[in-house]
């Protein structure tokens, strides 16, 4: 149920069983979120739920991953919509880290629901999919930038660095889940920077 004909007391109903339900995800993973947990959460009824999401856990599901999708997004702004000098990078860096930890958050929501999408819901999955796509595609808008800006190296590849700068960013997410500390994630991505900055010109 989409807002035209909504009021604003039912749009934020909405969003906090939306919310919610991300909350669990993340602790519980999809599996593990069930309409019952969610009710008992959010103190909503079973007519409630299906007023606001008439299709049920898997309609749930699929506006947690939006909602995600433009949380991730908002929280890299200004930074990522510039990538094309090495402070606008550090400062996205210290964004996202900030985003993470800030919230207290483990795990990248989208990455976290990557891995289970699959195997419950192709229209999740797609959902995950763009989201991912776009994250990538921005990345490598900066590395391009960087090279019009004859800041790196026009013969490296953007899309290979920006997989290999999402790729260490999910694994230092990983590795800072056990240690409930920054430092995994901070030193990951560091490690993924590294790889933009030995594509740089030296001269």
């Amino acid at each position: 149920m989409h807002g035209a004909n909504m009021t604003e007391r039912g749009r934020a109903t909405r969003q906090r069983i939306i919310e919610a339900t991300g909350r669990q995800i993340l602790a519980s993973g999809i599996g593990g979120t069930t309409l019952d947990t969610v009710r008992a959460a959010t103190l909503t009824s079973k007519s409630q739920l299906f007023h606001y999401f008439p299709g049920g856990k898997a309609e749930l599901v699929r506006e947690v991953a939006v909602w995600e999708g433009g949380e991730l997004l908002a929280a890299q702004k200004p930074h990522i919509d510039d990538l094309s000098s090495w402070e606008s990078w550090h400062a996205w860096r210290d964004a996202l880290v900030d985003y993470y930890i800030g919230l207290g958050r483990w795990a990248c929501p989208i990455g976290s629901m990557a891995t289970q999408a699959a195997m419950t819901d192709p229209e999740l999955a797609q959902i995950i999919t763009d989201s991912m796509t776009n994250w990538r595609l921005s990345l490598a808008s900066g590395v391009a930038k960087m090279q019009s800006a004859g800041e790196v190296d026009s013969a490296a590849d953007p899309q290979r660095i920006a997989v290999a700068i999402l790729a260490a960013l999910q694994g230092g997410l990983i590795l800072s889940q056990p240690e409930k500390a920054s430092w995994p994630l901070e030193a990951a991505i560091d490690a993924a920077l590294d790889v933009l900055h030995k594509v740089a010109h030296t001269s």
